[in-house]
């Protein structure tokens, strides 16, 4: 109970701290001209402060800060020192963000700095230490020093991405990495995490629920600020590294009888986020069939498709949601349903998700044949 009461205690302090500093931080980005105007490819009409991200940090700096004067926790701090390393990358990625997000960054500069923060994760101890690979018996492979960097740096890296690319309606991001970091959450809490060493992972992902809540206060339709790279890439950072830490740094893997453990310590975390990780390999894999630069902005995303099918921002936002707590409740449910019961609930699910998605498009067809 005791560590209920200190898990709710961590997201409240995020969710108040957010909620009462990102209303400063747009007036602040107003006062500087970190201001974006409405452009062609762009879906809002007026101009919007940015740099929200920097409300978001204040509440995951709050949120640790409480966390370390909460019992649940003393372990974490006393045996590691991921949580700051976890302050530190994400200081270097907020201000590479305010750097985007005011003057501009190019797309390899940007890339090294992410890897710079991601590196200093895995200097102090917070990385991938082995996966587990598919197979009649399957088997576990530890990853010797040097792999681990790389499997760490291109996961975190990649999520960091996936987040900022998704972010292009109001509250799609904030409202999807809530949904990804809860799911998540809710993993580490099976009984296969009982009495491993202490993680970051939990009271990170608390933490960013919290304070994801406390921005789409102001960030939902119509959004009286935005996140800016400034938080995007901070999302991603913060979810990446609690999915590391949380179900892929233990040196002891969980128990191979169950599909829940083929799919740590990667698959875990990718599959919660999918939504946004299928956007960004549609995007990549179209932008270089058409020779287009990876990182070159444009308008055809999943959530820009839904605005052109005929939903609104707010329902598309709402249908993205739907899908993200889909594929997160079939990564949780792995562990906590019988399967029988998990592809029941799944597959009902999907149809609901379809006709939400295409069922507007569909009726309005019929009704463009019946004025014929």
């Amino acid at each position: 109970m005791d560590a209920a009461a200190d898990f709710l205690m961590v997201g409240a302090v995020a969710f108040l701290t957010v909620l009462l500093i990102t209303p400063v931080v747009a007036w602040f980005a107003r006062r500087i001209g970190a201001v974006v105007a409405p452009r062609e490819r762009d879906v809002h009409k007026v101009a919007t402060p940015t740099m929200g991200g920097l409300a978001i940090f204040a509440g995951i700096l709050a949120a640790i800060g409480a966390g370390s004067f909460l019992s649940s926790f003393d372990e974490l701090f006393a045996l590691t020192n991921e949580p700051e390393a976890v302050v530190l990358a994400s200081t270097l990625i907020v201000a590479l963000g305010v750097v985007d997000d005011t003057r501009g960054v190019r797309a390899p500069a940007k890339l090294a700095g992410q890897i710079l923060a991601v590196g200093l994760l895995v200097i102090f101890g917070l990385a991938l230490r082995w996966v587990w690979i598919p197979g009649n018996p399957g088997t576990t492979l530890a990853l010797s020093p040097d792999l681990q960097a790389i499997f760490t740096i291109g996961l975190i890296v990649a999520m960091m991405n996936a987040v900022n690319l998704v972010d292009g309606l109001d509250g799609l991001a904030a409202g999807i990495v809530t949904i990804a970091a809860g799911a998540l959450f809710c993993y580490t809490q099976l009984d296969q995490f009982v009495g491993q060493a202490p993680s970051t992972g939990p009271l990170l992902l608390v933490a960013l629920v919290g304070a994801c809540l406390g921005f789409l206060v102001h960030n939902f339709n119509p959004a009286s600020i935005f996140m800016g790279d400034t938080g995007a890439m901070l999302l991603g950072l913060l979810l990446g590294s609690a999915g590391v830490s949380a179900v892929g740094s233990s040196y002891l893997p969980p128990g191979r009888g169950t599909f829940a453990a083929l799919s740590i310590p990667v698959l875990v975390p990718v599959f919660v986020l999918a939504i946004p990780f299928v956007d960004t390999v549609v995007t990549i894999v179209r932008r270089l069939l058409s020779g287009q630069a990876v990182f070159s902005p444009d308008k055809r995303h999943l959530h820009h498709r839904l605005l052109e099918i005929g939903h609104s921002q707010r329902r598309a936002v709402l249908i993205m949601y739907y899908w993200s707590a889909l594929l997160a409740f079939a990564a949780v449910g792995v562990g906590l349903l019988d399967m029988p019961v998990l592809l029941t609930v799944l597959g009902s699910g999907i149809v609901l998700a379809v006709v939400a998605t295409l069922g507007f498009r569909i009726s309005r067809r019929l009704a463009d044949v019946r004025a014929r």
